[in-house]
């Protein structure tokens, strides 16, 4: 049996918590991309790492869809920090995601997703853009946030 996880931040390929490589690191297998996918929210810059923020006025944020086993939700837990029924920045929470795909066919797809609590925001800043990759290359290069 097989879920689907839709990741947006450090998680995504590439990122300093690259879900295939600490699948890799803790000897699961590698997750299986299905696609690049957006979902309704919000992203928040916390420095190293984003937040997003779930709305409904129609804003969306882009990331990665993989199909995984059910023992990646453990290790996703873990580095999202996020146990349940404690109080945490991030939640675990499903949501549909809509898969890249011909704008005359729609695909979503049900996936588990960390956004963040709101409450935990803090001072993290607003990002203008629906990317956290896009942004924080933006802001190396010296852009401004």
């Amino acid at each position: 049996m097989s879920i689907y996880v839709f990741v947006y931040g450090t998680l995504r390929a590439g990122e300093i918590n690259d879900l295939a490589q600490a699948a890799a690191k803790r000897g699961l297998p590698a997750p299986r991309p299905v696609g690049p996918a957006t979902v309704p929210g919000m992203l928040v810059d916390f420095g190293d790492w984003p937040g997003l923020i779930p709305v409904t006025d129609g804003r969306r944020v882009r990331g990665e869809v993989y199909e995984v086993p059910p023992a990646f939700i453990a290790l996703m837990d873990e580095i999202e920090e996020y146990v349940p029924g404690q109080p945490c920045c991030f939640v675990r929470r499903e949501i549909f995601a809509r898969l890249d795909s011909t704008p005359q066919a729609p695909l979503e797809i049900l996936c588990q997703y960390y956004p963040i609590d709101p409450a935990w925001r803090g001072a993290a800043t607003d990002i203008d853009g629906e990317d956290w990759i896009a942004h924080r290359r933006g802001r190396a290069n010296g852009a401004t946030p």
